[in-house]
């Protein structure tokens, strides 16, 4: 009888022990995973209507998440409108706040508000690796950065005005010898894929959680990958887009013009040759980026952290690679300012779609929340985690707003868009629903001037919020007597 007591003594200890220990163990916040492309359009994933474009790792995460859309980049004080992009989503303010905060991000007073400060203050371990392009030192931003690089890979002559003919084979994407992408031998798209493996082990041997922030330079140009990916994309199944132009009109007035490093990329007047030429190396430079996130996504899946990890998936804005006889990234149409988003968790829907309006930079917030930290007063933009959920059924923002220097400005709102070229003098107005890809503008159309005065003032008034000094009503003065 004594033995059993003490054998039922013995169990109860066991049983309370272990219930404590349990107690006294913290639950792990969730891991973090951003995954930031360069220049990538938003119409470059297979799943997401782009059959030309091969895509199985993003397809997977499409299926795997919920996927915004329709998000937007805000614009660019400059020609590098990466610069301000990123600028925007490590400081969490809207464009020109940004753009007056960037002389001070190496201070002793702005450095604790960046990004990853935020969730080093959270309790997460931070990393980084890939493009920075941010005027704040990455090494006081992070605690563990891999290989940093500059804005773009090095462009040669060669890389630039082609190709002129069909003869015209001085330009190989796979040629190591132009360097590029292939400066220190291997593809830089690769070594981030090796970095961001090798963190991911060393990451789940700590208690901490962890934040990856994991920057690729593809596809911008150079656009460069191994001729196995150029191979993929013969020349004939690559189609001109329907919005192809040989030049664009405007092109001067709205600072896009042969001048601007971007444009130089293809030979004016453009040529249904040389825009395919130069979709088929996106397209290739795109799937190769693919392989990489294949890559990081398995490397996650194998350490066991995969089921306690939020990933994000954007790019710094789009690219219009042949579009309205544009090459860049500098114009308020779509293929330029809208970029891909998507958001995978353990406790988000899969594969959905969410078609409100939001902003890219919408993820540092949003991770933020993941995180379980305050937002700051100063972050503008806004978690999309409720949007993910679908609790949130519309978006925070009234309207999208876009601005490229003080040569173009740009307002979403309704179903319809306005563009204006202020040194121009010129306005477009598309409807959206009718016109997704913005061929037919309205703007002269009498039936449509109510709506561009309407769309003109919602503009002006955006633009107070947002500390935009552009007077527009002194170039347009006759808009608002419109009727």
């Amino acid at each position: 009888m004594r033995q059993n007591l003490i054998l039922i003594l013995g169990f109860f200890i066991m049983i309370m022990s272990v219930s404590c220990n349990a107690g006294d163990k913290k639950v792990k916040k969730p891991n973090i995973i951003f995954l930031f492309a360069d220049d990538q359009c938003y119409n470059t994933i297979n799943a997401l209507g782009n059959k030309e474009i091969i895509t199985p790792n993003l397809d997977k995460m499409v299926e795997d998440g919920v996927t915004f859309t329709h998000a937007y980049n805000m614009g660019a004080w400059h020609g590098a409108v990466c610069v301000a992009s990123r600028c925007m989503i490590n400081t969490g303010r809207f464009v020109w706040r940004a753009k007056n905060l960037e002389p001070k991000l190496k201070s002793p007073e702005v450095v604790p508000q960046m990004w990853g400060n935020l969730m080093k203050k959270a309790g997460y371990d931070t990393y980084m690796t890939g493009k920075w392009h941010v005027k704040a030192n990455v090494e006081e931003c992070f605690q563990t950065v891999g290989s940093e690089r500059p804005g773009m890979p090095n462009q040669t002559p060669e890389g630039y005005n082609r190709p002129l003919s069909k003869n015209d084979d001085t330009w190989k994407p796979w040629d190591k010898k132009f360097k590029g992408f292939w400066k220190g031998d291997k593809h830089w798209s690769e070594v981030l894929g090796d970095e961001a493996i090798d963190f991911i082990g060393q990451a789940k041997q700590k208690d901490n959680p962890f934040f990856m922030y994991l920057a690729f330079n593809a596809p911008h140009d150079p656009r460069q990958s191994p001729k196995e990916f150029v191979d993929m994309y013969p020349l004939e199944n690559i189609s001109i887009p329907e919005t192809f132009l040989p030049e664009y009109p405007y092109k001067d007035e709205m600072g896009c013009s042969k001048k601007l490093r971007d444009e130089k990329l293809a030979p004016f007047p453009r040529t249904g040759y040389a825009v395919k030429v130069n979709r088929q190396e996106y397209y290739a430079i795109i799937t190769h980026l693919d392989q990489q996130i294949g890559r990081i996504l398995d490397a996650l899946e194998k350490s066991g952290e995969k089921d306690n990890t939020y990933i994000f998936y954007t790019a710094d804005h789009g690219l219009a690679c042949g579009n309205h006889g544009l090459m860049g990234k500098q114009s308020m149409y779509d293929h330029s300012v809208r970029a891909p988003l998507i958001v995978i968790g353990p406790d988000l829907p899969k594969n959905k779609k969410r078609d409100m309006d939001v902003y890219l930079q919408d993820i540092m917030p949003s991770a933020l929340e993941l995180a379980g930290a305050e937002k700051p007063t100063y972050v503008e933009f806004s978690s999309l985690m409720s949007m993910a959920h679908g609790k949130q059924k519309k978006s925070v923002y009234d309207a999208i707003y876009g601005c490229y220097t003080n040569q173009q400005r740009m307002i979403r709102k309704d179903g319809y868009k306005l563009i204006v070229y202020p040194e121009a003098k010129k306005m477009l107005l598309f409807n959206l629903k009718k016109d997704p890809l913005e061929i037919t503008d309205l703007a002269e159309k009498s039936k449509y001037h109510s709506k561009v005065k309407e769309l003109f003032v919602a503009l002006i008034n955006l633009q107070k919020e947002m500390d935009d000094e552009l007077d527009l009503t002194a170039t347009f003065p006759d808009l608002l007597r419109l009727k």
